[in-house]
């Protein structure tokens, strides 16, 4: 399954730690690319990409110069659209319908909210994703709900061209330089 984001509203300011932070859980849960739509940020996506860059995979991160043509190529080209938020269905019963609607070979475009989100996002998604139906931060939904669309098969992703890695260990540092 190949996964992208889709940041709303991005304030360069205000954003930037939660944007980089769902960047980095994007990549690390099995995502290919963060597309982040409102203010230019370029330090972000080069904090992101020194990532990559040391702990290895292939993600990018690039700014679109409107979210709502990037959401309707996506629709147009097949994409399945899933839109976080704490309005929407209940995540342990819609995360098997996303995956089962996309397919093995599919392509899950998981739209993620900035400030408030505008009512078109909601109507244009084939789901609109509750992790609960309380308020919370989109980085912890944006995890919870990956889990989910993916089983915990993102766990055993493998991360080509890492210059630095982690080897599991009860205390300590395990730290592997492949």
């Amino acid at each position: 399954m190949e996964i992208h984001i889709l940041r709303l509203s991005h304030r360069a300011e205000r954003d930037k730690r939660v944007t980089t932070h769902l960047g980095l859980v994007g990549r690390a849960f099995g995502a290919e690319k963060i597309l982040i739509g409102g203010q230019r940020d370029p330090h972000l996506a080069e904090s992101l990409m020194k990532i990559v860059e040391r702990w290895g995979g292939d993600f990018s991160a690039e700014f679109v110069k409107s979210w709502r043509s990037t959401l309707k190529e996506y629709k147009e080209n097949g994409w399945v659209i899933a839109h976080l938020t704490m309005y929407g269905m209940p995540v342990r019963e819609t995360a098997p319908k996303v995956a089962k609607k996309a397919g093995p070979d599919g392509k899950v475009l998981i739209v993620v909210g900035g400030e408030k989100v505008p009512f078109e996002v909601y109507e244009s998604s084939d789901f609109n994703v509750a992790v609960t139906s309380q308020p919370h931060s989109e980085i912890s939904a944006l995890a919870v709900f990956l889990d989910r669309l993916q089983n915990g098969l993102e766990f055993d992703k493998d991360f080509p061209d890492a210059k630095i890695a982690i080897k599991p260990c009860q205390q300590g540092k395990d730290i592997l330089t492949p």
